[in-house]
């Protein structure tokens, strides 16, 4: 099976170690970024295949940075503390393909990416 590479999206330094040790331990390979600007250079020059991203970043809004990743076809799943549906809405309307609301379990992202890897294999 291919190993999808999956660019993780997070300012808050323990929320990123949370996902990448669990994306590590379950054999994902991962870029990651810190910043909106960051991942969109990121998806501009690593091409990954599913992105991970927070919608509050210290540069510019995760909305924004849907909407500029958007003309490529990487499934985007949100990971966000926002809860509220119209903030859910916005992202989904941008063309986030799903939405995880903050404090999450690893198993439901794990799970989560499993159903996007399984998609992206329909297609490739």
């Amino acid at each position: 099976m291919k190993k999808f590479q999956i660019l993780v999206v997070e300012d808050d330094a323990p929320v990123r170690n949370l996902i990448t040790t669990t994306l590590r331990a379950h054999d994902y390979r991962f870029i990651t970024s810190g910043t909106g600007e960051g991942a969109v250079m990121e998806v501009a020059s690593h091409n990954p295949d599913i992105i991970l991203l927070d919608l509050g970043l210290p540069d510019i809004d995760g909305v924004e940075v849907i909407r500029r990743v958007r003309r490529s076809n990487v499934p985007i799943i949100v990971i966000s503390a926002r809860a509220e549906d119209n903030d859910k809405i916005d992202a989904l309307d941008a063309g986030a393909d799903d939405y995880l609301t903050k404090p999450f379990s690893v198993e439901e992202l794990l799970a989560r990416l499993r159903v996007t890897q399984r998609r992206l294999a329909l297609i490739q």
